[in-house]
């Protein structure tokens, strides 16, 4: 739940001082308008502001953002979970709670609005920054304490004739400013930003990456150890916290057994049992940035059966073959096109498909019964990161992970609705790829997308969806299918960089036979 903006209830007067000299009375001081040096390695905010700026092509105007508010949950006295406001965090690399940002297009300022310190609560919880400490942290102009931003945004909009430019509708600031107003052009324009990273976000993301491979190689290190999903997931948050990543930029996926044909199965409190293959998701989160990885593999460190080793092949194949086409000026679509390609080939090839060419089986949509999901989607910010056509289509999310070119190209009315039906069960709405869409620019250098094909041996989605329908049913080999459904589900996935040459692999958790050996001891 997103926090509401709100002005602070009572305003302080603030009197501009000679911008060379600090302002610090009383406790901590209202506002410093210096901008001090340092050499702390500071997120590029102010950067990310002129390119709002230019994308938003006006000459004057102010931005105003609301970071997350401290908020109680319901009938209790304790917070919720602090997470900052991903917005906020881009145009002011600030995560404290209960601030907010201004950035005045004409004069170039960018200003912090901190929360203000109440001295009688630091002996509880700590204080946020002050001012000099905020200048010291954060790429910006000024910072002040928040009692003044409604006296500064009364003067503004008195000197000032551009708009105010808002994420969303704020019953406090309509009220004051109801013509100044505009929610129509912000977001698009810091998601046109956001969707291309600079070199500091993508070292972000670098990091994020090397500890979740820190983590990732901790649990097949200890994994013939553990007996449930739950030690892995233990594993995961120790190693992570342990290097100073206290979130994860997801709930932690670690599904056993059928449980890996699960796509967002977080409950990990299962005991493996006789269970054969895992499914580990999870990435962690560093500074606000997230990683993203999956890896699938044999609980014992051997292949248990021919069977998993071949999906696990087809898998590694898709994600191959997709990763080779992938660069600057290439489209998402063609990758997720070619990646239902070589899984429909590749069931064939395991008399899992039978009585139908490739092409059948793709028109009839039924490659969908075992790859239900896009073949990936940009990552940042969040883990399911903005994209310009994400916002532009954002309206409308009717197949809800089926990528939307798949269902353009089946001329079954009957298995449109099972697809989407299907989809909309089992595939969350977050995993819809607008990358997919067939109108979708050519990914661009400094774009970070994911990879992640995979195959699923989902028992209730094919026994209630596909083999019943004479659509799907002809073009399923049943007693073929039985042996593969010990498999559960592989996924392989990794984050690449578009680089002006092809890609970058953010991604350095190993997978494949080089796990295998950390399972068996042998690296």
């Amino acid at each position: 739940m997103r926090a509401s903006q709100h002005i602070p209830s009572q305003p302080v007067g603030f009197s501009p001082r000679n911008r060379d000299a600090p302002n610090v009375p009383a406790f901590c001081g209202l506002n410093i308008a210096v901008k001090t040096t340092s050499k702390l390695d500071k997120y590029p905010a102010k950067q990310h502001a002129l390119r709002v700026a230019q994308a938003l092509n006006v000459d004057q105007g102010l931005i105003y953002l609301s970071g997350t508010q401290t908020v109680n949950w319901p009938d209790s006295d304790q917070p919720r979970a602090f997470r900052q406001a991903r917005y906020f965090l881009y145009l002011s690399g600030c995560g404290e709670s209960d601030c907010f940002l201004t950035y005045d297009i004409a004069s170039d300022k960018l200003v912090l609005w901190l929360a203000e310190i109440d001295p009688r609560k630091v002996v509880w919880t700590g204080r946020g920054s002050n001012v000099q400490e905020a200048l010291d942290k954060y790429d910006i102009d000024e910072a002040r304490f928040t009692p003044s931003l409604e006296h500064f945004l009364k003067k503004w909009a008195s000197q000032d004739e551009g708009k105010l430019y808002l994420l969303h509708h704020n019953d406090a600031l309509s009220k004051r400013f109801s013509s100044r107003i505009n929610t129509k052009d912000l977001q698009p324009a810091m998601d046109k930003c956001r969707v291309i990273k600079d070199s500091h976000e993508v070292a972000l993301v670098k990091k994020a990456n090397q500890i979740s491979a820190a983590a990732h190689e901790m649990v097949l290190r200890k994994l013939r150890s553990f007996k449930n999903e739950a030690q892995v997931e233990a594993e995961i948050l120790e190693v992570c916290v342990a290097h100073g990543a206290k979130h994860q930029a997801y709930d932690i996926i670690a599904g056993s057994g059928s449980n890996a044909a699960v796509l967002h199965y977080t409950k990990n409190d299962e005991d493996f049992g006789d269970r054969e293959m895992m499914c580990l998701d999870a990435g962690a989160e560093w500074q606000g940035y997230a990683a993203d990885v999956t890896r699938t593999f044999p609980l014992s460190g051997n292949w248990p059966s021919t069977e998993s080793k071949q999906i696990y092949d087809l898998v590694q194949r898709m994600q191959t073959k997709c990763m080779n086409m992938l660069g600057p000026g290439k489209r998402f679509v063609d990758a997720q096109y070619l990646a239902h390609m070589v899984a429909i080939e590749g069931l064939l090839e395991l008399g899992i498909f039978h009585n139908g060419s490739k092409m059948d089986i793709y028109k009839a949509g039924t490659s969908v019964a075992f790859f239900p999901h896009g073949l990936g989607h940009h990552m940042g910010l969040e883990v399911h990161d903005v994209s310009t056509v994400l916002t532009k289509s954002s309206a409308t999310h009717a197949d809800n992970g089926v990528a939307s070119e798949i269902i353009q190209h089946i001329p079954n009315a009957e298995t449109h609705e099972e697809l989407r039906s299907l989809s909309a069960n089992i595939v969350p709405e977050v995993w819809t790829s607008a990358l997919s869409e067939t109108g979708a620019p050519g990914l661009q250098p400094g774009m970070v997308i994911t990879c992640e094909p995979g195959i699923y041996f989902n028992r209730e989605a094919l026994e209630t969806v596909f083999l019943p329908s004479p659509v799907h049913s002809k073009y399923i080999n049943k007693s073929v299918l039985e042996r593969f459904m010990p498999v559960g589900g592989v996924r392989i996935e990794d984050d690449l960089l578009i680089t002006e040459n092809g890609w970058e692999n953010l991604t350095t958790a190993a997978k494949g036979e080089a796990a295998l050996k950390i399972i068996r001891g042998e690296a």
